[in-house]
């Protein structure tokens, strides 16, 4: 029985020293090939081991280096000194054979004494470490670009710092949008054509934990009514004549995890708007033609420039659509009702178009500036930055003048027609022209009159109607 158990004993010591020794080979098979050159020492640096990668960047052999001090071999190594101090140093720079190279020591402990030092070599060239670096910040800006590109064609464009105003109406409009935006609340954005509901809109989705999501703008009013359904849900195929084969997602599928934009959510008809309702209440979609509902996670932002409280009343629109749109409800004021941001909005736009259209203008003069700031705006942004796009290709000269805008927005505050007869406007074109031309001549009356293609009594006689003469020489 005794020999039986020694010779257990013995198998079982032979097997604990052949795994150790597979152990020992696999931790020398890997020491040895790793990239980074590795040197191991005890506390007072001398070597105990240092791999192929190290001995062949110093020049040396293995059996000439280990049991030496670390500084008989290595330059400016500081191994001894973190043997003592039992402090590692990290990514520090040494400098061996004429080139700086990246270098950790780290001490090794055992009941918190050092029994080792590890050396190891991260760049034996720093120019590998402004390689890396450069190569990082390459890809960092690629990843950006990629980031903002994706973001574009998800269809959202602006933030709220692109919201042009400091007047308190828009700071309270940008401060109510910055809040609800941290949400998934349905928010409906009211105001007049052109006052920038959809730019409200796109900051909200920006501005909220969506945003890496689609953003899906529906125009409610350029959709056939008998399209209404499928554009909005989908189809499946074969649904009717023309389908697409395999059928199409809806803009609701297509807004999942993002945002839709209902603009112009007034012209829905009623019965798009119970189709509506169930989407919003139940979180799901029926395709036309499907069977089974889709489940949708999508956050809702409805916009429209009519007053849906009165179309309820009418009966043109769902008192209960109403009220699950009008969770938040944010409306954005005219611009006759902020007329301290007129300044600010119309040199935005200016610098806008100028680099739409290449054509350059140094800025506007006082007097068109003035008349900007009488004129109501009927057409808010949108028609201010038309105003601004017509004089920029009619402008003379280096800046935009009051002549060179619209007599309806020179004329007064009220912004139509009606305050000029068919005369009255003929006569203030005449004038504009008569101005233009006696400026380009430079006073020059043979060479004004000759332009103009009028007698010399006929240009006397509008320059005193106009009272030209005692104004310009």
């Amino acid at each position: 029985m005794e020999k039986i158990s020694e010779n257990l004993d013995l198998e079982n010591l032979l097997r604990a020293y052949q795994q150790c020794r597979k152990t020992k080979e696999l931790i020398q098979a890997a020491f040895e090939s790793a990239y980074e050159g590795i040197v191991i020492t005890d506390p007072e640096g001398v070597i105990t081991m240092i791999n192929r990668t190290y001995v062949d960047f110093l020049g040396v052999d293995v059996d000439e280096v280990i049991g030496r001090h670390c500084t008989e071999v290595i330059e400016n190594t500081r191994m001894h000194i973190v043997g003592k101090t039992g402090e590692a140093e990290l990514a520090q720079v040494q400098r061996i054979k004429g080139g700086d190279m990246i270098a950790h020591r780290i001490p090794i402990l055992r009941d918190g004494k050092v029994v080792a030092v590890v050396g190891k070599v991260l760049f034996q060239d720093v120019r590998e470490l402004h390689a890396l670096s450069s190569r990082v910040l390459q890809l960092q800006k690629e990843l950006s670009y990629y980031k903002d590109e994706f973001l574009k064609s998800q269809g959202t464009r602006f933030s709220l710092n692109d919201i042009v105003g400091t007047s308190s109406r828009m700071n309270q409009a940008k401060e109510v949008a910055r809040r609800v935006a941290a949400s998934d609340t349905t928010v409906f954005i009211g105001g007049e054509s052109g006052t920038g509901k959809e730019l409200f809109a796109h900051a909200i989705h920006t501005h909220s934990h969506r945003k890496r999501g689609p953003f899906v703008k529906v125009n409610c009013a350029a959709i056939p009514e008998q399209l209404m359904e499928s554009v909005l849900f989908g189809y499946e195929e074969g649904t009717f004549t023309g389908a697409v084969k395999g059928g199409r997602k809806g803009k609701f599928e297509m807004a999942h995890r993002g945002t839709i934009f209902l603009d112009e959510i007034g012209e829905l008809p009623l019965t798009m708007q119970a189709k509506l309702l169930r989407v919003l209440s139940e979180k799901e979609v029926e395709t036309v033609g499907g069977i089974h509902p889709v489940k949708v996670d999508v956050r809702v932002i409805a916009a429209s420039n009519r007053d849906l409280e009165q179309m309820v009343k009418r009966g043109q629109f769902r008192q209960d659509l109403f009220h699950r749109l009008y969770v938040v409800a944010l409306h954005i004021p005219p611009l006759r009702e902020r007329r301290e941001d007129i300044s600010l909005l119309a040199e935005h736009l200016l610098d806008e178009l100028i680099r739409e259209t290449g054509v350059y203008a140094e800025g506007i003069d006082p007097d068109a500036m003035d008349a900007l700031l009488r004129y109501d705006w009927p057409g808010n942004v949108r028609e201010m930055k038309n105003v601004l796009e017509r004089a920029l290709h009619l402008k003379e000269g280096s800046t935009i003048r009051a002549d060179h805008l619209p007599l309806h927005v020179v004329g007064g505050r009220g912004g139509e027609m009606q305050h000029y007869s068919l005369r009255a406007a003929v006569e203030q074109a005449e004038k504009n022209t008569i101005q233009r031309v006696w400026r380009l001549t430079n006073g020059d009356r043979e060479r004004t009159i000759q332009l103009l293609g009028i007698s010399k009594s006929g240009f006397y006689q509008k320059m005193n109607k106009y009272n030209l003469l005692k104004k310009d020489g």
